[in-house]
C-alpha cells in the first residue's frame, strides 16, 4: 500500500456507446495513495502515443510517479509505452491477466464512475460526454476527454 502520493498509479480503460451507437473509451488514473482521479481521458482511440501523452501531462501538473500498475492490454505493453517508462524511469507493474482485482483502486473507481455517471446518461457526443465528467467532479485536474453510455433509461446529454 502506497504511502505517499505519486508512489504508484493505476491505470485502465473503461468502454461505452454514444447514442448513436459508436464506442469510446475513457482512460482512467487514479493515484492508489490518495485515491484521486488524475485523469479520465475520453476519446474513440487511445493508442500508446496517446496514453504516453496524456502522462505527461499528468505529471506536468503533479509530478512523476514511482510506479504505475495497469493490465497488459495493448496500448500499455506498445512500444511507445516500453519507451516512455524507460526514458522517464518510472517502474510499470503488470497485473496478472483475467486478475482486475490486482488492480483494485483503479477497478473500483471504474465501477462507481460506470454506476453514477455512464449508466445514468447518454451521451450525443465526445464533447457532452468530457463536459458531463468534467463537471460530475470525477478528477481532481482538468483532465476529462469523453466517454458515453447507451440506455433507455439514461439521461439525453
Amino acid at each position: 500500500m502506497p504511502q505517499e502520493p505519486n508512489q504508484r498509479w493505476s491505470l485502465d480503460f473503461v468502454s461505452d456507446k454514444l447514442d448513436d451507437g459508436r464506442r469510446f473509451r475513457i482512460l482512467v488514473v487514479v493515484d492508489d495513495c490518495t485515491r484521486e482521479c488524475l485523469a479520465l481521458v475520453v476519446d474513440t482511440s487511445l493508442p500508446g502515443q496517446r496514453v504516453a501523452r496524456e502522462l505527461d501531462r499528468i505529471i506536468a501538473g503533479r509530478g512523476k510517479p514511482l510506479m504505475i500498475v495497469s493490465d497488459n492490454g495493448t496500448e500499455l505493453t506498445s512500444h511507445a509505452i516500453l519507451r516512455w517508462q524507460e526514458e522517464r524511469a518510472v517502474q510499470w507493474q503488470y497485473i496478472a491477466p483475467g486478475k482486475p482485482q490486482q488492480n483494485g483502486f483503479v477497478e473500483s473507481l471504474n465501477g462507481r464512475l460506470r454506476d453514477k455517471c455512464l449508466n445514468e446518461h447518454l451521451f450525443r457526443s465526445l464533447p457532452a460526454a468530457r463536459t458531463r465528467l468534467r463537471r460530475s467532479g470525477w478528477t481532481t485536474t482538468a483532465a476529462v476527454l469523453t466517454r458515453a453510455s447507451v440506455g433507455s433509461h439514461r439521461t439525453r446529454l
